[in-house]
């Protein structure tokens, strides 16, 4: 009698379709150190590359089902794997930016400003003004600023545009700067007049 260990990649990959467990943890078994290691080399972050290859095996549990027959398995995983390490990697990239503008933000609102309002509150009057926006603009940003989709992801998942999930971004981004701003000259006057 055969033990899953002696399938073959497609046969695996059959039985993963009918929701088999054992096939499943073969598959595991057999791609998780070679799916780690690769990811470790793209992202050079143990964490990361652990983390990433956890969701790539979770994904390929729970979509196993939706898998082409006749696929090869070894080319979904890196795929799906390569798929995944871009869209962290933009994710990072969006995280970065989005950090360096609010840093060149408190920079140009002057040193005497930034002592007064210390990152907390910041922070505080940043989502604030981020639950003041309209609706649909509020969904937009926070899909791109806080789950860190990609404007392509977000358009697809709220059925529009990518152009208009840029333009609901930028205009997001300027009426929170624009808030800021006037908050800013606030706390500046204040601190005059004490």
């Amino acid at each position: 009698m055969r033990t899953v260990k002696s399938y073959t990649d497609q046969e695996l990959l059959d039985c993963l379709k009918s929701g088999d467990q054992q096939a499943f943890a073969e598959i595991y078994n057999r791609y998780w150190k070679v799916m780690y290691f690769h990811a470790l080399k793209m992202l050079g972050d143990e964490d990361d590359a652990k983390d990433l290859v956890q969701e790539l095996f979770v994904t390929l549990w729970t979509k196993g089902i939706n898998i082409p027959f006749n696929s090869n398995l070894s080319g979904y995983l890196y795929i799906t794997a390569r798929n995944k390490i871009i869209n962290l990697i933009q994710q990072k990239k969006v995280r970065r930016d989005y950090l360096s503008a609010l840093t060149a933000f408190a920079e140009e609102a002057g040193n005497g400003t930034v002592e007064q309002i210390d990152e907390k509150e910041l922070l505080l009057i940043v989502e604030k003004e981020i639950q003041n926006l309209p609706v649909k603009m509020r969904q937009v940003f926070e899909l791109s600023r806080k789950q860190f989709l990609s404007h392509k992801e977000i358009a697809t998942q709220l059925e529009i545009s990518d152009k208009t999930v840029k333009k609901q971004i930028g205009y997001a981004i300027r009426m929170i700067k624009l808030k800021l701003d006037v908050l800013t000259r606030i706390s500046i006057i204040l601190f005059f007049l004490k």
